[in-house]
This record gives C-alpha cells, structure tokens and sequence, in this order.
C-alpha cells in the first residue's frame, strides 16, 4: 500500500504545490490548514509520517506537536522560517525527528521524507548479526527493533525514529565514543547535512525521557568536544 504523509501549513500555496510532488511519487497525501483539525485527524487516522509548520492559526505546530508525541512516535519533520532559531531547538525537543528551513525546495523535503521513511522501515525490518531476533540489550536496556519499543528496567520509553537510532547507535558499542558525525550518519543517514546541535537537542531529549523514568539515568555520558558514548553496565 502507498505510504500516507499528512501536510500541516496554513499556507494554501505550500500544501498544494507539495501535495502535487509527493503524489507523483506516489505518496498519498492528507492537508491540513490549523493544528485543531491536524490533532483531530492524525489521532483517529494515523499517517506514515507528517511535516508540520510552526506558525499555525487555532494550535500552533509546537503544541500539535506536544500532544502528538503524547500518544504517538509518527515520524515528524518541522517546517520552520530563518529567524526561528529558537523554535528549531524547541522543535526538536518537543520530538521533531527533523527540521527543514523556509523557503525549502521541493526536492530536499522529499529527500527528507524519503530518508526518514526509510528509517522508520529499518527500524521495523532490520535484524543484523549484533540484534539477535531484532532485539538488543544492554544490561537494563532493552530495544526491540522490530516492535520499535525501549525498555528501561522493564519500564517502557518512548522514542521517535530518530532518537531510537540514537540511542542504537550508541548502545551498540558501549563505551565506544561516537562524534556527531557518526551519529547523524547513524540517525538521518549519509548524505544528509545535520548541524551538530540538532544531535545534542536529540540526546537531551533522550536523557530527559530515560530520567523521567529513572531519576539516575547516566548511561549516555558527554565527553565534550568529541562526542558520546554508551556507560557499559
């Protein structure tokens, strides 16, 4: 079956020009023009991954964004404008997954949607030599591949896509550090320029996550100017 992606922009131009695109790839495509009408959707009608303006009328795309993550791991890209900095980080902390800046061209955004489907699929469908049965783990950590779930003591995390790679990539090889670059090779895939604090934001988001869970969460350890890296247990 054709993949679903949901478009969430008040901006009529944007949602057609793009719905356009991604239909001719063979994309089947749902619009949006407020967050009100994208959360009622989204919820009784899941899609397979959703770009999301910021600035919206009735809910803006931080809080539809919130309550998605509440109930939801969807795959999310946040369109943003140069001057929103701030609201890219924010963004990401929230549970973007990516982020692409206005004005954007059409043949990044489905690069982007196609890399991060990608990913999503891998995550499904990946069992390698170190994943016996899609399953890794590491002393209290528990990640199933094929289920895209994370155990903490047996207590369950939620992640999105990228920070599920993340958190792979690093748990894989304990206490081998891992720059930024190797972690967004990891998590977005080659090809696909990153900037390094895209990384850090997804990490803080993954450490807030583990701790609300375990207040002495210290597994993923900084070692500044170099990278992270897994603590072994």
């Amino acid at each position: 079956m054709p993949q679903t992606i949901a478009l969430v922009d008040d901006d009529r131009n944007i949602l057609t020009s793009v719905s356009m695109t991604l239909e001719q790839e063979g994309y089947q495509v749902r619009t949006y023009t407020d967050g009100e009408s994208a959360l009622q959707g989204l919820m009784s009608k899941p899609v397979d991954l959703a770009v999301l303006d910021i600035k919206m009328p009735r809910m803006d795309g931080m809080e539809l964004l919130q309550r998605l993550r509440a109930r939801s791991a969807m795959p999310v890209i946040f369109l943003t404008s140069k001057d929103e900095e701030v609201d890219e980080l924010m963004g990401l902390r929230l549970g973007a997954d990516d982020y692409i800046t206005k004005p954007f061209s059409q043949r990044l955004l489905l690069e982007r949607i196609r890399a991060l489907l990608r990913r999503n699929e891998a995550i499904k469908q990946e069992s390698s030599g170190n994943v016996a049965g899609g399953l890794l783990v590491r002393g209290d950590l528990t990640l199933d591949e094929t289920k895209h779930t994370c155990l903490w003591k047996g207590k369950p995390i939620q992640l999105t896509v990228t920070e599920f790679l993340l958190v792979k990539a690093l748990a894989l090889r304990p206490g081998l550090v891992k720059n930024r670059d190797q972690l967004i090779d990891a998590a977005y895939g080659e090809n696909i320029y990153v900037d390094d604090r895209t990384i850090d934001s997804h990490v803080k988001r993954v450490r807030k996550k583990f701790r609300a869970q375990d207040d002495e969460f210290a597994q993923i350890e900084t070692l500044y100017g170099i990278g992270y890296r897994y603590k072994e247990q």
